[in-house]
């Protein structure tokens, strides 16, 4: 249920400019309070019959439903929401529990806690239309999960440069050798924050961009806002270490029947390309896009790119399943008829 109205405001809290089309809510899935930034019409909603069956308002068109990585936020996803509401296409993107303005997440596991919130929302969605997931590193680890759970009405999945497969030393370095980690959390004097601020300044525009940008672009300064003193950063890396442990085994493949486009980026200081391949190649009906000269969050810098290639898939996936429908419809009418 939505528990807060929708504001005259831009995600990132400013007056909503003419013509501005997000609507931002607060809403509740699997539990977890979370914001949630949609565009598009507003849709009739599923209907259900007295005997309980769903009859959907207007599957017509794809339902996007984005996910973003990990230490982001559903704003990462702005320009591809405007560029689809300019089409009129139906979108959301949501915050995922403990990151954004989510509540945080639980002691133990994560990837079993961002499972629930995840087939909450499809569930929720699929009133709206045919369920597309769009996901971005931790948001494509997330989708894929989604996607090999065959009770989850979903139409098809776009993962972008997810995690797990072929990462970088980086990744590899967090998941395997520690003790840098562990020296840091026991350093008897906390760093201050401007050595912190300073390194995160360098870092973070390398790892979200293919070309590096300023601290003044509004994602750099987005992601520099969460290790603002000693605390914070040693949280957020002991958090970023279990979730890379997570990832080892955490996928099965051979689950996944939805279409699913595979995008990885050969700019990629997190993941690696190869890692696109390889997911590639354990779903053998899934379509690659490789593109050398994109980053790890190629929806920042290649919006319009990544907007043509979603929407484009996404339309796909509807026709593909309407026709699956009336198919299906067809092979059963004339037992129907007989009975």
């Amino acid at each position: 249920m939505t528990t807060a109205s929708e504001r005259p405001t831009t995600p990132n809290g400013a007056p909503q400019a003419r013509g501005a089309t997000v609507r931002v809510r607060h809403r509740r899935f699997a539990g977890v309070r979370t914001r949630v930034l949609e565009v598009g019409p507003r849709r009739e909603r599923a209907r259900k019959t007295r005997r309980g069956r769903t009859l959907p308002g207007s599957p017509s068109r794809p339902r996007f439903v984005l996910f973003h990585g990990y230490c982001d936020s559903a704003d990462t996803w702005t320009s591809l929401l405007h560029q689809l509401a300019e089409e009129g296409q139906s979108a959301i993107a949501i915050d995922l529990p403990g990151f954004g303005e989510a509540d945080e997440l639980h002691d133990g596991a994560i990837l079993p806690q961002l499972d629930a919130f995840v087939s909450a929302v499809v569930k929720d969605q699929a009133a709206h239309g045919e369920v597309v997931l769009v996901g971005n590193s931790l948001g494509g680890t997330v989708s894929l999960r989604a996607a090999q759970n065959h009770w989850l009405p979903i139409a098809g999945v776009t993962s972008i440069a997810a995690p797990g497969f072929s990462d970088t030393w980086l990744v590899r370095a967090v998941r395997k050798y520690p003790l840098p980690l562990r020296l840091y959390a026991s350093l008897p004097l906390p760093v201050p924050g401007k050595v912190i601020r300073t390194v995160a300044d360098s870092v973070i525009p390398r790892l979200l961009y293919a070309t590096p940008r300023s601290s003044d672009d509004e994602h750099v300064r987005r992601f520099l806002s969460l290790f603002p003193d000693h605390r914070s950063t040693k949280w957020r890396l002991a958090q970023a270490r279990k979730l890379v442990e997570e990832l080892d085994d955490c996928y099965e493949l051979d689950r996944i029947t939805a279409p699913l486009l595979v995008v990885a980026c050969g700019r990629d200081r997190l993941v690696r390309a190869a890692g696109g391949t390889m997911l590639h190649t354990l779903v053998p009906h899934s379509r690659l896009l490789v593109r050398e000269d994109w980053g790890h969050c190629p929806q920042l810098d290649h919006a319009e790119e990544i907007h043509q290639l979603v929407s484009y898939f996404g339309e796909g996936c509807a026709r593909t399943t309407r026709r699956g429908t009336h198919a299906t419809q067809q092979a059963v009418r004339p037992d129907a008829a007989a009975s």
